[in-house]
């Protein structure tokens, strides 16, 4: 099994412009995947749809793993996007992470609660996995 990370997920779901969104979904979501980001439940329809918007916004970035944890079908991280939007403004999002994996390395469910460090209210979704 290799095991997919937040870091190399949210890399490739917003700055890896060599591949699509749906292409990025594949390689580290099931298609079964949900997720909760602060009490909001999305289906993995809903996560492309938003991802798929980010990338309009987003001209660049990088996330920064302060600590990843897997034991098993268990994931856990809290890291910190750094992005760049295409205004030149920037945002940074400290996000908290637990999630499982399937099988095959894949999320299949994310639930996650973010902390805006810089940034407007609009900004609040830039950074997190929805």
């Amino acid at each position: 099994m290799t095991r997919t990370g937040i870091e190399a997920a949210l890399n490739d779901l917003l700055f890896n412009r060599d591949i699509t969104v749906q292409e990025a979904a594949d390689r580290h979501f099931t298609p079964e995947y949900r997720q909760r980001t602060d009490g909001q439940w999305a289906d993995r329809a809903g996560f492309v749809e938003h991802i798929t918007h980010l990338r309009t916004v987003v001209a660049g970035g990088h996330v920064q793993v302060h600590e990843e944890l897997c034991a098993g079908g268990k994931y856990a991280d809290r890291h910190t996007a750094h992005i760049t939007k295409t205004d030149d403004s920037t945002v940074r999002t400290e996000v908290y992470v637990f999630a499982d994996l399937a099988p095959d390395g894949r999320f299949s469910r994310i639930e996650e609660t973010t902390l805006m460090l810089q940034g407007t209210d609009a900004d609040r979704n830039i950074g997190s996995a929805r």
